[in-house]
């Protein structure tokens, strides 16, 4: 069951139906969302029916709701959200670019993608301090070394900052320097985690596990906004199938079958999907063109020498088509390229 309330509910109005609900043996999870508040009930739905919650100061309506995911569905919330990071919209209106290197390995390196990023249209900084391998000899990032370098870049540049976190034990030390935490494919179902970012107070992207079916990328995002915080965005990056043509399978289909579920943004990595520079920017025009919100690239000024994911970064002589894709892509889907506010 879900509670909506009123644009001008009270905090008071709040705390009497979560009082009422826990009165019933139930549970209230609050989540704000910009102009209102959702609360979800667990517990005993027909004892709920007799509270009559729906005669509460502030409510607006009382569903039954048959999806699981119950805070990120669309039952409750048929318009599609915008999630804001220092400003920058990520959103059905626009089409916004995140890009910059895989893992951080050293300041200067990371400073020239950042510049990379930013000349092809991207307004939002993505570079690994923490980096989670598949192999236990792979590079594991930086660390708070890299966080460090992260913010050093973003005061130069003046791009947000998108990064991994990897343990729930190192959520408040990343959110300290992060304007986005990243939840990768191999935490996506990591629970832990996933209630320590949704009690952070910071945006979240939310990467699709690579074996998940999207009611269990749903049900991963509701655990995020079960603890109030519904600016989640969902990243689809590949799937494992049989195919060995590419690194994952981009479903390109998700995207529009998600916004029909959920009213939560989908973005698409390009780059991890394909594994490989030459079907980033093909990857990119069909994320965009089927109606995702935003994409995620990596790019490196020498991927040759990455210690991360060298063979699907863009390099500089791949900008200038980026750069044509993001203005001119977005406006044949009656959108625009999301740009970095005034005095950010």
């Amino acid at each position: 069951m879900v509670i909506v309330m009123a644009p001008g509910a009270t905090q008071d109005d709040i705390e009497s139906v979560v009082l009422l609900v826990a009165s019933a043996g139930g549970e209230a999870f609050v989540s704000r969302g910009v102009s209102r508040t959702i609360i979800g009930l667990i517990g005993d739905v027909e004892q709920f029916a007799a509270l009559n919650l729906r005669g509460l100061p502030g409510v607006a309506d009382v569903v039954r709701v048959s999806t699981p995911y119950k805070l990120v569905s669309r039952d409750n919330h048929p318009e599609r959200s915008t999630v804001t990071v220092r400003g920058v919209p990520i959103g059905p209106d626009t089409v916004t670019l995140i890009a910059g290197p895989c893992a951080v390995e050293t300041p200067m390196q990371t400073l020239e993608a950042a510049e990379m990023a930013k000349t092809a249209g991207a307004t939002l900084l993505r570079g690994g301090a923490f980096k989670p391998r598949t192999s236990p000899y792979a590079f594991q990032g930086l660390g708070e070394k890299g966080l460090r370098i992260l913010a050093d870049v973003r005061e130069q540049t003046g791009l947000p900052i998108v990064t991994e976190v990897v343990d729930a034990h190192d959520v408040a030390l990343v959110a300290s320097y992060a304007d986005m935490l990243q939840v990768g494919t191999r935490n996506a179902q990591n629970f832990a985690l996933l209630q320590a970012v949704g009690a952070a107070g910071k945006p979240v992207m939310l990467k699709r596990g690579m074996t998940a079916t999207i009611e269990e990328w749903l049900m991963a995002a509701e655990y995020i906004a079960q603890r109030g915080n519904l600016d989640i965005v969902l990243c689809e990056r590949g799937i494992r199938t049989y195919e060995t043509a590419t690194r994952n399978t981009l479903d390109i289909s998700a995207v529009p079958v998600v916004q029909r579920m959920s009213h939560l943004p989908v973005i698409v990595d390009p780059s991890h999907s394909g594994g490989r520079r030459d079907l980033v920017l093909p990857l990119t025009r069909s994320a965009i063109a089927v109606g995702a919100d935003g994409v995620i690239i990596d790019v490196h000024p020498h991927p040759e020498e990455a210690l991360c994911d060298g063979p699907q970064a863009l390099v500089d002589g791949d900008l200038d088509e980026l750069a044509m894709i993001m203005q001119e892509f977005p406006k044949l889907m009656s959108r625009t390229l999301a740009t970095t506010p005034p005095g950010a």
